[in-house]
């Protein structure tokens, strides 16, 4: 074991954080025990609040050595009490950061540099500990329910971009039941108090020095997609021979919403990982584990198809969160998008299937050809059930509660909904031109392999589904679909200039409506929650 006198540590961290949650964290640094360890800090402030900067500043003046440089690259970082809201550039500025991070402790010969998420409260042995298993990378367990009403899923991983279920190098076909079995063990042994190797981790890692002179850094390796800055160092850690571990006597707390800091603000201070009473996560019980690693089904499979163009800014990421809530995997077609609208998929769906496929060039010209790749994508994947939905339609409020019985149905392959047009965000259009929600159209079937498609041969308005799904045993169901392209007046004026571009003459479409798409003064109801 090494000697731990006269060691340096450096404890960084980029930190944009809210106030109340930035308070927990810089306390939780002041009470970790150091006898024989010198600790200095390095905080890159990137925060937009001022008085998260004031708590920072305050932080210097508390301690002796802490050392904090501005970003001087704010921008809006989206979170709420659901999720994180990353895009690529943010991902590799904080990437940066670190890396600036890494660079000061190498020319200031640290011995250690301990990098430490914001939104983490340490316990105060953390730094004794992870100096005492002396190894070159290795990082303190915490545990997050990514999504509220989720099992939490510790921060580390065995395989990919999160991969939590041990596998043989030449096992390619392990049933789900078995993936849901070792999901289990691998999360029992994590809550065990131990050392333990993995192939990823983050946000909590200590990295010894002779680490730091191999070249680990977080800056992205251009060959590899996966997503978030920590994948691609503990790709080139692997890569340089560095094992990387995870310690789990000491969990730290992550406050990932401003609900758990309510939790941590009301629970008693915790000693060690024996003090923690975890539920066992067993494949037997109903704990709501990771669809990233595909769990045992009552039902059949129900996968998510969309086509995504440029929806960053609109409303794809509250239509991901609310779909996630049901679905158990998804197709996403992005038609040549120029925005982060592919990273928004895979940072929401994370720990759910995802078939990303990315077009160089938009083919939405002529959607036919783009609507017979998605259906040839989604078939792929072998779905019991196939709900075809456009990134800004979502349904109402209480279709996860029925959706279970919908998929269960043997007697019916297709349903039908109707799609109300908002013009804004609480009142729908009704007119002569606008009344979609007046009939039935299907969103919703069941493949089946015998299912030969007809396609509606058109550039434009050629359907989403083949022509001929009705020819299934179809049903008209109450539930409702809320339709936001047209809920706001610049994508109102973004569609019809695209109308005008792609089929200027209305050949596909109507002119009339086309046109109506300006009026200044439609007619439009309140949307009902209470009608189903």
């Amino acid at each position: 074991m090494m000697n731990e006198q006269h060691k340096r540590i450096l404890i960084g961290s980029p930190i944009h954080q809210k106030p109340r949650i930035l308070k927990e964290f810089l306390h939780s640094l002041l009470q970790l025990h150091h006898p024989h360890i010198e600790i200095h800090y390095f905080f890159v402030d990137d925060n937009i609040e001022h008085e998260s900067r004031e708590i920072l500043q305050q932080f210097q003046l508390k301690t002796k050595h802490t050392l904090i440089t501005p970003s001087n690259e704010q921008s809006h970082y989206e979170c709420n009490n659901t999720t994180h809201y990353w895009h690529s550039d943010l991902v590799w500025k904080v990437a940066a950061f670190k890396n600036s991070i890494l660079k000061h402790a190498i020319e200031q010969k640290f011995d250690y540099v301990f990098l430490v998420d914001s939104d983490l409260v340490l316990h105060p042995n953390t730094v004794e500990q992870l100096v005492a298993v002396d190894k070159p990378i290795v990082s303190e367990i915490f545990w997050t329910k990514w999504i509220p009403e989720t099992v939490e899923q510790p921060q580390v991983w065995l395989y990919d971009e999160y991969t939590q279920w041990e596998r043989q190098q030449d096992e390619f076909d392990v049933s789900e039941e078995e993936q849901l079995q070792r999901i289990a063990q691998f999360f029992n042994k994590m809550k065990i108090p131990g050392l333990y190797e993995v192939g990823g981790l983050g946000a909590c890692t200590l990295i010894r020095r002779d680490a730091l002179l191999t070249g680990v850094s977080f800056t992205r390796i251009p060959n590899i997609s996966y997503w978030g800055e920590d994948r691609h160092f503990c790709i080139r850690a692997a890569a340089l021979g560095i094992p990387l571990y995870v310690d789990t006597h000491y969990p730290a707390f992550h406050l990932y919403r401003e609900s758990d800091l309510e939790q941590f603000l009301t629970s008693k201070p915790l000693e060690n990982a024996a003090d923690i009473k975890y539920e066992d996560i067993s494949p037997t019980k109903n704990n709501n584990l990771p669809t990233s690693s595909i769990t045992i089904r009552e039902r059949p499979k129900l996968t998510l198809t969309m086509v995504i163009r440029n929806e960053a800014s609109r409303y794809l990421q509250q239509t991901l969160v609310e779909h996630r809530k049901y679905i158990d995997e998804a197709v996403i077609i992005d038609d040549g998008s120029t925005d982060n609208s592919s990273e928004i998929c895979k940072e929401l769906l994370a720990n759910i299937p995802l078939r990303l496929i990315r077009n160089e060039q938009s083919k939405f010209s002529n959607e036919i050809q783009l609507r017979q790749q998605q259906w040839a994508e989604t078939i792929q994947t072998k779905p019991d059930w196939i709900l075809n939905l456009d990134a800004d339609e979502q349904f109402e409020s209480n279709f996860g509660d029925h959706i279970n019985d919908m998929l269960k149905a043997n007697s019916i392959d297709c349903y039908c909904f109707r799609l109300f047009d908002l013009w804004n965000e609480t009142h729908y259009r009704e007119d002569q031109y606008w009344h979609a929600h007046l009939y039935y159209r299907p969103f919703l079937i069941r493949y089946r392999e015998d299912f030969q498609p007809v396609w509606k041969e058109t550039p434009q308005h050629c359907g989403r589904f083949p022509i001929n799904v009705l020819e299934l045993k179809h049903q008209l169901s109450p539930l409702r679909l809320k339709h936001f392209g047209w809920a706001k007046h610049e994508h109102r004026i973004e569609k019809y200039n695209r109308y005008m571009e792609l089929d200027p003459g209305a050949r596909y479409g109507w002119k009339e409506q086309y046109d109506s798409i300006l009026d200044q003064n439609p007619l439009l109801i309140p949307w009902d929650q209470s009608q189903f």
